[in-house]
């Protein structure tokens, strides 16, 4: 790609062979360096090349989710099935994209009707009664499309066991859920000038950690956006968007439904672009509306904030092209503002190969969460906020080499960050002598280092084969003013990680199409610093060791004529078990078989 900026894209294609149901199964069967553990009360916790979920931006369609389980966004409510492709930038990108994007940016772009009518309906089983069901609608004309999906997925409860030995505290009970998600896409152009977008959507998930008090999540989602253009060189975008994240207690036998979290969110945006020859001058703004309410919290919690940024995209050449942007955000809370560059270079030094540098600075203002929360961790400790928290300032530096020629194709990446005042949690204390329960505060550390690289290898070859093998390096070093070393209690990122990925793909006859893939992962081993006992932390700390582990998936797709696809898979091929299910083991308990079907109207 002749961008100035490393982008990986997971394609439609890559997205329809791995056949997953949510963000989280997809990035961590094609994606190195991302690991996804559990957080406190099961909550998905999100690695990404050293960075923790808070720290990097999700989008769908260049907007911002709210709401977050355990500082990161509701994984599940990210659903597959109306997803045209990914783009992934690693690396500080708050220039661009503002606070959360000190580790990188993941922006999900959604489906537009392509066909004049059509209809998909799609099923899978697998073990532990997990079923899996969508319906797709798409139609149009030619100034209007719309296109619906809905998605509803469940699962039960499950035992797991750990043999004996365990040091630190294990999992014995992995819950299920079952979840609806519904989104719809509409477009209509009035003229060749004007194109608007409206979209909507709701989410609901239950977790039945209790027979009689099962936990509830749910999202409304709602905005449009309409782009304008201007002239030839000249284009103007607004855009307004509404997400609302509510969890809440279903207390069965009272039939009530008790709202305990709410988070919602209203943005406006307005985006000019202007071209001129091959260089492009990017300019807008943002104004984003902020509410919290908990009832952890003292009280309801509002925060605006603002944002004026521009970038300018000079091709000098064919063989050399610079990128430099520059942002300025202000949020109302603590009155916290901040200027983050990024420059980017690409040079082509000969045809198909690109050499990138680039230098971003990265910016997360401290949420309203972590300025307040006073919350009660299923009997742990209680999750204390602090308004005195510093934004996290980090500086990425970046190299890539980048071949493509043909069907061939090679890059490798390194990188460097540095975080100074990084917002995490702090060691466990007792507030005072009459306090049964110990606090865990939010804290600002005083650097971060996470440096690496990556590489990747693809080939696609005329005989229907496509494979790929990616390595990724990850190192990372926290450091405190007193030297005191923190109890994590999540997983730090595991330093090797290494992908594979191959499939066949063949036309049988002109009926018959059918697809055979491997997918492989091994994840290195690892030492975390962990509490012996959460329930009683004045026993101190141990040294967990989580071993390396590897996991395969063998999947087979065949199309019978254009209305029909059978889908096998068999997961985690070598009937791999934990040896003891932590809270940052990978939860699984041995093969697990998957049968599906697509039919298209």
């Amino acid at each position: 790609m002749e961008t100035p900026v490393l982008t990986q894209v997971i394609s439609h294609a890559d997205i329809e062979k791995a056949d997953a149901t949510n963000l989280k199964d997809l990035l961590q069967q094609v994606m190195p360096g991302v690991e996804f553990s559990f957080a406190q009360n099961q909550m998905v916790h999100l690695n990404f090349s050293g960075f923790g979920g808070q720290s990097v931006l999700i989008l769908v369609d260049g907007e911002r989710l709210a709401g977050e389980t355990m500082d990161d966004v509701d994984f599940t409510r990210l659903s597959m099935d109306n997803v045209d492709h990914i783009e992934i930038v690693k690396g500080a990108a708050s220039a661009l994209y503002g606070s959360n994007a000190n580790g990188g940016v993941i922006n999900i772009i959604t489906k537009e009707a392509v066909k004049k009518y059509s209809a998909t309906l799609d099923a899978r089983l697998a073990k532990h009664n997990e079923q899996r069901y969508g319906l797709a609608l798409q139609g149009g004309g030619s100034r209007w499309s719309n296109a619906f999906n809905m998605n509803h997925t469940t699962q039960d409860n499950y035992d797991v066991h750990s043999d004996d030995g365990a040091v630190a505290r294990t999992i014995t009970t992995i819950f299920g859920d079952h979840t609806w998600n519904f989104a719809d896409k509409a477009i209509w152009q009035p003229s060749d000038k004007l194109k608007l977008t409206g979209r909507g959507g709701y989410f609901f998930r239950q977790v039945k950690r209790s027979e009689e008090s099962p936990e509830r999540y749910r999202d409304f989602s709602a905005g449009g956006k309409a782009q304008w253009t201007l002239s030839d060189n000249d284009v103007l975008e607004g855009s307004y968007s509404f997400d609302q994240y509510d969890k809440s207690i279903w207390l069965r036998r009272q039939k009530l439904d008790m709202r305990s979290y709410s988070n919602v969110q209203n943005s406006v945006r307005l985006l000019y672009n202007h071209t001129f020859g091959d260089n492009v001058l990017t300019a807008g703004a943002d104004y984003l509306y902020d509410y919290l309410k908990n009832i952890k919290l003292d009280a309801a919690h509002r925060q605006q904030s603002v944002d004026a940024f521009a970038q300018f995209d000079w091709k000098l050449n064919s063989r050399w092209e610079f990128v430099g942007a520059l942002r300025y955000d202000y949020f109302s809370d603590h009155h916290i503002q901040r200027l983050t560059p990024k420059f980017s270079v690409r040079h082509t030094p000969i045809d198909h190969l690109n050499v990138r540098f680039g230098y971003g600075m990265g910016f997360r203002a401290p949420t309203l969460k972590e300025k307040y929360y006073d919350f009660d961790m299923i009997g742990i400790w209680t999750i204390t906020g602090n308004p005195l928290l510093k934004p996290e300032v980090s500086h990425n530096f970046n190299l890539s080499v980048e071949y493509v020629k043909g069907n061939y194709g090679f890059v490798v990446a390194g990188y460097c960050n540095r975080v100074t005042n990084k917002i995490t949690s702090g060691n466990p204390y007792y507030a005072s002598a009459t306090e049964t329960m110990p606090r865990l505060p939010y804290v600002n550390i005083d650097r971060l280092y996470v440096a690496g690289f990556e590489a990747t290898a693809r080939a696609r070859w005329s005989c229907g084969v496509d494979a790929r093998l990616s390595y990724a390096f990850v190192d990372e070093q926290a450091g405190h003013k007193d030297g005191q070393k923190l109890a994590c209690p999540y997983l730090p990122a595991r330093k090797h990680t290494l992908t594979a990925h191959a499939d066949w793909t063949h036309r049988f006859s002109t009926l018959l199409d059918g697809m055979v893939a491997l997918d492989g992962r091994f994840l290195s081993g690892i030492d975390n610093q962990e509490f012996k006992n959460y329930y009683k932390v004045e026993e101190g700390t141990i040294t967990v060791h989580y071993p390396a582990y590897t996991l395969w998936k063998l999947s087979a797709q065949m199309s019978i004529g254009k209305h029909l696809k059978l889908t096998f898979a068999v997961d985690n091929l070598l009937n791999y078990r934990p040896k003891y299910y932590y809270l940052n083991s990978p939860v699984v308990d041995g093969t697990n078989v998957m049968v599906g079907c697509k039919i298209r109207l």
